[in-house]
């Protein structure tokens, strides 16, 4: 089927907690796994929560990559999402790697695949 895009969210355990916590670190993971999978960057942006974790995203031509860090649980969740002909998986395998997580949870879905027809009485009325 036809999409407009391919949506990745990924849970993933287990991970180096220093690095959940490198806001740096994190930043320069993301823009490299937004190039790694042939996207092109447009814009950059993350915050440093105190005492722990990092959000951020990096906007891509193409769409767009997240992550919310929780160092104190080794856990990070990350979307990455795009359009075209670029595969999200190469930028999440990326991701996971640099992040050493021994364990992850991945779902993808294709996105933009037009509305979902119903039958008149099949649809709930409110």
């Amino acid at each position: 089927m036809d999409t407009m895009g391919r949506h990745v969210i990924a849970e993933l355990w287990e991970c180096d907690t220093n690095k959940l916590n490198d806001m740096n670190y994190i930043e320069r993971l993301f823009v490299d796994a937004a190039l790694e999978a042939g996207a092109e960057v447009r814009e950059v942006a993350f915050h440093k929560f105190a005492p722990f974790g990092v959000s951020g995203v990096v906007i891509i031509s193409e769409s767009h990559l997240t992550i919310h860090s929780f160092p104190e649980h080794g856990y990070a969740s990350i979307d990455v999402y795009t359009c075209g002909n670029l595969d999200p998986t190469i930028a999440t395998d990326y991701i996971t790697e640099n992040l050493n997580a021994e364990s992850t949870e991945v779902v993808e879905l294709p996105r933009g695949m037009g509305p979902i027809n119903v039958p008149a009485d099949k649809k709930v009325k409110y």
